[in-house]
């Protein structure tokens, strides 16, 4: 290393990680299986959501906060999360985000028993932590992962996702026919059992095989175990005066943003377009399994870009899906199901590219120690972007047009190219921009 070589540097330097090979190969097998049993209940909970909300409120303001707050993860979740992983590792932190979701299905279970849109919608609440969970698996993938494999290690786990969540839209209806079958009662109950049995299962698989814990063997080999436990303040901090940083969590939040706000009112788009609403279940389900599997299914494609090229074009690139994906979902009408279909595509691309290039571009510019707190950070921010999206969507749907509402999802994406271009960060640093060997 070179006197003149920036503060970053060391993060990017010599590995000491080149011996961790057989740790990391069962760490990913551990989070591949994972994020599959995850994937389900998430793809499960995105079917139902917007359709049971709206069932019980009447309301498409109501439905689009509900569906966003399952999508983006639940935003207070976070803040404990940081805390147990930073004191327990990635085992804790993520058992911890699948349990809040298992007692989100109790929740939302019972607020339909007692036909309480309100319950439900704060259960959707607590059921969002299953996305955080998710998404914050794609880090512990990075935390053993050479620096010039980190895109496409942390790729691998999020391309895992498609397994479940493509299968879990379609599984909604099986649940519910099995449950009525055999038990009878209110509709949409069979989901939530489903999905609270996927997220105690997936717990219990973290919590057993997710040893060593890749975190705590991370900070290990970096000499930093007796480095100071962190808070979220300490990831705002890190955030703000670290440009590679800023730009990351400002791209995971827009592409985030633009994602819930499009994605969360299409089902009911779809169901206003038929002439038999109780049809729109399985619709939707074919529609938003394509949408996730767009998500998740180009993942490794995206990461091996990210390592050749650098996490700055490729979040350039997917700012421009984005757009793309907004022009077509908004000029579709409601009963033009394929157009709808390459809309929701483009669109679960564009996020795919946002959510692995900002991971990539953020993990790369810190060190172990400042990770869980900066990490943790970022999807805090793009969980309140989730909300931010869900709060906006359904009032625009409901008193404009699901039309005006892509159009504004697009506006959003576009608010992030100053950052990507050094506008309003400053330049680049040379170790964030040369592409991995």
């Amino acid at each position: 290393m070179t006197a003149h070589q920036p503060p970053l540097a060391p993060t990017e330097a010599a590995d000491p990680l080149d011996g961790t090979a057989p740790l990391q190969k069962r760490v990913l097998r551990t989070l591949f299986l994972t994020q599959i049993l995850g994937g389900l209940a998430v793809g499960i909970g995105i079917a139902v959501g917007a359709l049971l909300v709206e069932e019980m409120t009447g309301s498409a303001t109501f439905t689009g906060l509900a569906q966003s707050l399952f999508v983006g993860g639940s935003a207070l979740v976070v803040v404990p999360a940081v805390r147990i992983t930073e004191r327990f590792g990635r085992r804790g932190g993520l058992a911890f985000g699948y349990g809040c979701a298992v007692v989100g299905t109790v929740v939302v279970a019972t607020a339909i028993h007692l036909g309480s849109a309100v319950l439900a919608v704060i259960g959707y609440f607590l059921l969002g932590a299953a996305s955080f969970a998710g998404l914050q698996s794609r880090y512990a993938a990075a935390d053993l992962a050479p620096a010039a494999r980190r895109g496409s290690h942390l790729a691998l786990i999020v391309w895992a996702t498609t397994i479940g969540s493509v299968a879990g839209p379609s599984l909604a209806g099986i649940a519910e026919r099995v449950w009525t079958g055999w038990f009878g009662g209110p509709d949409y109950v069979g989901s939530m059992v489903a999905i609270g049995v996927l997220c105690l299962l997936t717990a219990a698989v973290i919590l057993v095989f997710l040893r060593p814990d890749p975190l705590l063997t991370a900070r290990e080999l970096s000499g930093e175990t007796d480095a100071p436990k962190r808070s979220i303040a300490d990831g705002y901090r890190t955030a703000k005066s670290n440009p590679a940083v800023r730009t990351g969590v400002v791209a995971a939040a827009l592409g985030h943003f633009v994602m819930v706000g499009v994605m969360a009112m299409t089902a009911v788009h779809i169901k206003h377009g038929m002439a038999d609403p109780k049809e729109a279940l399985s619709v939707v389900g074919v529609i938003l399994g394509l949408h996730i599997g767009g998500m998740y299914a180009f993942a490794p494609i995206i990461g091996r870009l990210v390592d050749k090229f650098g996490a700055r074009p490729i979040l350039m690139a997917g700012t421009a899906i984005l757009v793309a994906a907004c022009t077509v979902s908004g000029s579709s009408p409601a009963d033009d199901h394929v157009r709808l279909s390459i809309g929701l595509v483009l669109l679960g691309i564009g996020w795919s590219a946002m959510t692995v290039g900002s991971a990539a571009l953020v993990t790369g510019a810190i060190t172990p120690a400042e990770r869980p707190s900066t990490q943790g950070f970022s999807d805090l921010v793009m969980g309140l972007a989730a909300m931010a999206a869900g709060l906006a969507s359904g009032p625009i749907v409901e008193y404009a047009s699901y039309g005006i509402l892509c159009v504004s999802c697009a506006v959003v994406a576009l608010l992030v190219f100053p950052f990507l271009m050094g506008k309003l960060t400053g330049p680049a640093p040379a170790e964030e921009t040369v592409p991995s060997a």
